[in-house]
């Protein structure tokens, strides 16, 4: 049976700017890089945060994200949204409280950041 998701996917057009983005902003760290034989596709890069990993598809003609988010949970809520706004990276959706899924969860908040190529970044915590 299934026991988790290996990875969410999805479209950059500048693949060396979004690498750069997720390792300075998010902690995330490159782990692997290939060659693709699919037109449109120049590169793929993977970048890992503990168990978390993004693919990024390097499409330099560049696919714009609709409806797509991934989310990150964070231990230090009000630290890191206020780094990440004073960096000057985009809030699609200020700060609001948020439904709590499970008991540990009482009290937390959600944000949405915009990344390089409009992708949705929420954060809970």
């Amino acid at each position: 049976m299934f026991k988790r998701i290996d990875h969410f996917a999805f479209y950059v057009k500048d693949r060396d700017k979004s690498i750069q983005f997720y390792e300075e902003h998010f902690g995330f760290q490159k782990y692997y890089e290939h060659e693709v034989p699919v037109p449109g596709i120049e590169k793929i890069a993977y970048l890992k945060l503990g168990d978390t990993v993004l693919e990024l598809i390097h499409t330099p003609e560049g696919t714009k994200m609709h409806g797509f988010h991934f989310c990150l949970e964070s231990d230090s809520f009000d630290a890191d949204y206020a780094r990440l706004k004073e960096a000057g990276i985009p809030v699609e959706t200020e700060p609001h409280k948020t439904g709590a899924r499970e008991s540990r969860e009482e009290n937390w908040r959600r944000v949405v950041f915009l990344g390089p190529d409009g992708e949705q970044i929420e954060f809970r915590g």
